[in-house]
């Protein structure tokens, strides 16, 4: 979800931004124009990405994945975040969007440190395991198909080391988790995936209001 955090108004959310991260000016013009998309509500809010590079930081992950790239604002987002010699695998599905995405690790000098593949992030899950990636990684984020997030959760848990952590986003999903007449198939997929985090003890969780709801879950 794009914009800001629930429960913010907008000028409590513009001071939140202004006070809370030093964007990078690259990063606020690739925002800028995603939000000339009609698509933009998928792209994340800039507190979350401010969020998830301090997350990258404090791990030292030097190895991590993306599930749903768009125009690649929360991939910047990382690749910054990471070393010199860190590497970054994205996941989607169109080049179009990716395209713009691109543009901007180009310019921003992080390029060579996204490996993006297109195609299905399920295949793309499944080729790594094959190629024994197996406890290689060291964070995750998911923001793909809210259908297959639980799927995602599975084959994750096998590519994280222990002591990695994956950040899915969407999890409150503007409150359709919690709406009885809610039963359509994303919301039935976040709701799913939000009761085997809750009780699943091979990870450590922690669910957060920020952006649309993330949860992290860390690797035991």
């Amino acid at each position: 979800m794009s914009g800001k955090s629930i429960g913010l108004g907008d000028d409590l959310h513009h001071y939140l931004v202004d006070h809370g991260w030093r964007e990078p000016e690259v990063m606020a013009r690739l925002r800028a124009e995603t939000e000339s998309l009609p698509q933009r509500n998928m792209q994340i809010a800039p507190e979350q990405a401010a969020f998830m590079a301090l997350v990258v930081e404090l791990i030292g992950a030097r190895r991590c994945i993306e599930l749903g790239t768009f125009t690649g604002y929360s991939a910047l987002a990382v690749a910054l975040a990471l070393p010199p010699d860190g590497r970054l695998v994205c996941c989607d599905v169109s080049k179009e969007w990716t395209d713009v995405a691109r543009r901007y690790w180009d310019e921003a000098g992080v390029a060579d440190r996204i490996d993006l593949r297109l195609g299905p992030a399920l295949a793309t899950l499944d080729r790594l395991l094959a190629e024994g990636a197996d406890g290689s990684f060291d964070f995750a984020f998911v923001d793909a198909a809210k259908t297959e997030y639980s799927d995602y959760y599975t084959r994750l848990l096998l590519l994280l080391r222990p002591g990695g952590v994956m950040l899915f986003d969407n999890v409150l999903w503007d409150g359709a988790v919690i709406d009885p007449k809610a039963t359509d198939d994303d919301t039935n997929g976040v709701r799913e995936l939000n009761d085997l985090l809750a009780t699943d003890e091979r990870v450590t969780v922690s669910m957060i209001p920020l952006a649309d709801g993330v949860t992290l879950a860390r690797k035991r």
